[in-house]
């Protein structure tokens, strides 16, 4: 079942890479495992912007730069102090194409969400908590992990503690935001799974990989509001579900909290985010596939193209080649190949193991910053 995706178009770049006539019946026959929907709500048409003051344009702080919202211990309170102290740090978004959640970054308006939740627009509406609303200003935006940040008109806001490590499997997990429109919705759980890819997800996605797992329930609308754990803490930003269309049930996921400030200071810093680029189309390889390579393994990462000036090209690695390891790392899907490149940083010298027809080779390649508008990986 292909996922459906959405909101948006896809962004798509000047140019595209070459696909040689043989790998047409290849590329065709890549088969996507998972219907995922990316969960910002889409529906409903939002309410007209509230009449708002000019925005001061003051600097933001960074996550330690301002007093943290309240934190209830572990299990002191239980759920219902959790998010009666984390509910005015998370916001809901409405855009003109409908709505989505956030949660505040500094005390002086800056709010973190999906880049899926703002795609297309620059101005925004921000509900908080409290009822107020104000307008919102779209800062900086890193479509590959799916983040992006929007400036508030409003200052002296609850921060909340952004947790720098990952949670354990287990550990019990709330979610926040606004599904299909019911603000301050909370939803409960565990920690399900941790580096999670979503099967199918590389040729349509670069922001399904490395990916916290949950069975709090996620739904249309909660995209880029806060998964947090038994202390109170951010440890996620919701991003997408399975639809129990899909035969799937409380299959959530959510971008890690450490990815999620790292990639928010780097877009504080000069408004983009850097990301290890190789230039090739990763997709499955198939029985199907192998077989019309003339090749007997079914396990590896077909590259479907490659673009020729990119660190791939430069390397000599080929569309119809297949990628077994990099690093020594086995690269059993196209969402393994995303997420071990996800770790890496552009400059970094990689050692892929190539596999062309019957012979087995060693291939240095030299990663690169990813080109803004590239059809590649």
């Amino acid at each position: 079942m292909r996922p459906a995706i959405h909101p948006g178009p896809r962004h798509r770049g000047p140019g595209s890479p070459r696909r040689p006539g043989p790998l047409r019946t290849a590329a065709a026959a890549l088969a996507l495992s998972a219907a995922v929907v990316l969960s910002a709500c889409t529906g409903g048409s939002p309410p007209p912007p509230a009449p708002t003051a000019d925005s001061g344009n003051s600097p933001a702080a960074s996550p330690a730069g301002s007093a943290p919202a309240p934190v209830a211990e572990d299990a002191a309170g239980g759920i219902p102090q959790l998010v009666e102290n984390l509910a005015p740090s998370v916001v809901t978004i409405f855009t003109e194409g409908g709505l989505g959640s956030g949660v505040v970054y500094s005390e002086d308006g800056l709010i973190l969400t999906n880049e899926h939740v703002i795609r297309g627009n620059m101005r925004v509406e921000v509900a908080f908590a409290d009822g107020q609303r104000v307008e919102g200003t779209v800062r900086a935006t890193d479509p590959v992990t799916d983040l992006a940040l929007v400036q508030a008109d409003r200052t002296g806001l609850p921060k909340p503690v952004y947790q720098t490590t990952l949670p354990k499997v287990g550990e019990g997990a709330v979610v926040l935001g606004s599904p299909l429109g019911f603000e301050n919705t909370a939803t409960a759980g565990i920690i399900s799974g941790l580096h999670r890819s979503i099967p199918g997800s590389a040729s349509n996605s670069l922001s399904l990989v490395d990916l916290i797992q949950t069975d709090a329930p996620i739904s249309p609308g909660n995209s880029g509001g806060a998964v947090i754990n038994m202390r109170g803490e951010i440890i996620g930003i919701s991003e997408a579900y399975i639809p129990p269309s899909a035969g799937a049930v409380a299959l959530g996921f959510a971008i890690p909290a450490a990815t999620a400030v790292e990639v928010a200071e780097e877009l504080l810093a000069d408004g983009t985010a850097e990301h290890a680029y190789v230039g090739l189309t990763p997709g499955e390889l198939t029985a199907q596939i192998a077989e019309q390579l003339g090749i007997e393994q079914v396990s590896g990462v077909l590259v479907l193209a490659v673009s020729e000036d990119g660190p791939a090209g430069r390397a000599g690695i080929r569309p119809g080649d297949v990628l077994e390891s990099m690093e020594g790392v086995e690269l059993t899907a196209p969402e393994k190949l995303l997420s071990e490149l996800r770790g890496r940083n552009p400059g970094d010298t990689v050692n892929f193991s190539v596999k062309r027809g019957d012979e087995t080779r060693d291939v240095k390649v030299d990663l690169a910053e990813r080109p803004r508008d590239s059809t590649t990986r």
